[in-house]
């Protein structure tokens, strides 16, 4: 009898013994080729040598030492390396351990910012639909995940919710790609007139959405009138590439293929690799010197943020990724498109194949035509999840696509390392879970 709480308490899941490149193995031998990388983290695999004999060699040096104390060279370097890279006017990190904490340091940050520069009236926080930020309560606020929020609705703040840029569902017949993202952005500056300027402080997005809708990508255009709007009503902008940042979409910053830079950004996930838990909320020299000017300390704060074998992880990680690995993504995103439509574009349950590099999605749908889903009570996402998995591919089905009941997606986001010979095994098992659950 296992005394952990596990996620879900009628599963028993194979307990994994080890880690083999793009494979996870459980403790009867079997082998799962790591389609989403967990929940998008293990972009380097799960055996890398580098990674590794870096966090050796930090703990071999110090395992820990608490922020209120003192800062660590890992930190240090890894805080430089970022910005470095980062778009925009980004120049400072705020090292936590995952995307719920990044988030949340944003939503903080953005009302100090605005307490120290002389507007305490602002404080009101607008989202998209469709959307995920984290599973604390502010993140979780913020996002537009309707089944995650439900639960705890009377624990939130109030925030708003415009749509999604979500062209296969909203895009009319009688308008193109451009002009549906100009029409689904200017919802923003609508919903700042209702709330009233003088009480909006941010506005936060992922620039390609994750789980919640499946690897859904704005269209050319979206994401700087958003940037314009916002810059007009005096509004941070606070995107959450905690998923799809690092690389994951083709570019180090998924946001750097819109043209625009955030006033604050999240990432998580693939900076640690998985092989530390870590996140980052960057910010911009503006928002910074606000904190260092007025008040001079962000009230924040976690035990384990800029932890040194954490930030050694990842800078191990984040060397690889610059290195060259990045690069591949691109590329490597391209062939899997190319599979996936070869394979199920034609599929008469396959609506939508969508995504950026190696971040795609599979909209699964009762009738082609008309892009009717499945009945939820089918528990369609639940089917086909195990079904992979028992073909040995893990990959990340989610239900209510479509507005947090109604749809069906697969979430792919295999490690970066993979060749070409494991996008035929990600369309051969996943093909195998089709023909299981149609």
């Amino acid at each position: 009898m296992s005394h952990v709480f596990p996620r879900h308490t009628k599963a028993e899941p194979p307990v994994a013994v080890a880690g083999d490149g793009c494979y996870i193995v459980d403790k009867s031998g079997k082998k799962y080729f790591d389609g989403s990388g967990g929940a998008a983290v293990s972009c380097l695999g799960h055996s890398d040598p580098d990674v590794t004999e870096a966090i050796r060699s930090q703990i071999g040096r110090i395992a820990f030492a608490h922020t209120g104390f003192f800062t660590s060279e890992p930190a240090e370097e890894l805080a430089d390396l970022l910005i470095e890279h980062a778009p925009g006017n980004l120049d400072r990190v705020y090292f936590v351990s995952g995307g719920s904490e990044a988030v949340e340091a944003a939503l903080k940050l953005a009302r100090q910012y605005f307490l120290e520069t002389g507007e305490p009236s602002r404080h009101r926080v607008i989202a998209r639909r469709q959307s995920y930020h984290g599973n604390t309560l502010g993140a979780l606020a913020t996002g537009g995940n309707e089944w995650r929020r439900a639960p705890f609705a009377p624990l939130m703040i109030d925030t708003s919710h415009i749509s999604p840029c979500y062209e296969y569902r909203g895009r009319r017949e009688d308008e193109t790609a451009f002009d549906y993202g100009q029409r689904v952005a200017n919802e923003l500056e609508t919903e700042i007139l209702r709330l009233g300027p003088e009480n909006v402080m941010a506005f936060v997005a992922e620039p390609v959405v994750g789980a919640t809708a499946g690897a859904v990508p704005p269209v050319e255009g979206y994401f700087k009138r958003i940037r314009e709007i916002c810059d007009k009503y005096g509004i941070l902008l606070i995107l959450d590439e905690v998923m799809c940042g690092m690389g994951r979409t083709g570019t180090l910053f998924a946001c750097e293929q819109d043209g625009i830079a955030p006033d604050i950004l999240c990432i998580a996930k693939g900076l640690g690799a998985g092989y530390q838990p870590i996140g980052a909320m960057l910010c911009t020299s503006d928002i910074y010197s606000a904190i260092e000017n007025g008040s001079g300390f962000f009230q924040h704060g976690h035990t384990y943020i800029g932890h040194p074998t954490a930030c050694a992880a990842a800078l191990a990680v984040f060397r690889k990724l610059t290195g060259g690995i990045a690069g591949r993504v691109g590329p490597m995103g391209e062939k899997l498109d190319v599979a996936l439509q070869s394979a199920f574009g034609q599929h008469p349950h396959v609506g939508d194949i969508r995504g950026r590099g190696l971040f795609r999605g599979i909209e699964i749908v009762e009738d082609r035509a008309s892009k009717k889903p499945f009945d939820p009570k089918r528990g369609l996402a639940k089917s086909l999840k195990k079904a992979a998995f028992d073909a040995g591919l893990i990959c990340y089905p989610m239900g209510g696509t479509i507005d947090g009941v109604a749809g069906d997606h697969v979430l792919l986001a295999p490690p970066f390392i993979l060749e070409d010979a494991h996008i035929g095994e990600i369309t051969d098992k996943l093909d195998r879970a089709f023909r299981t659950v149609f």
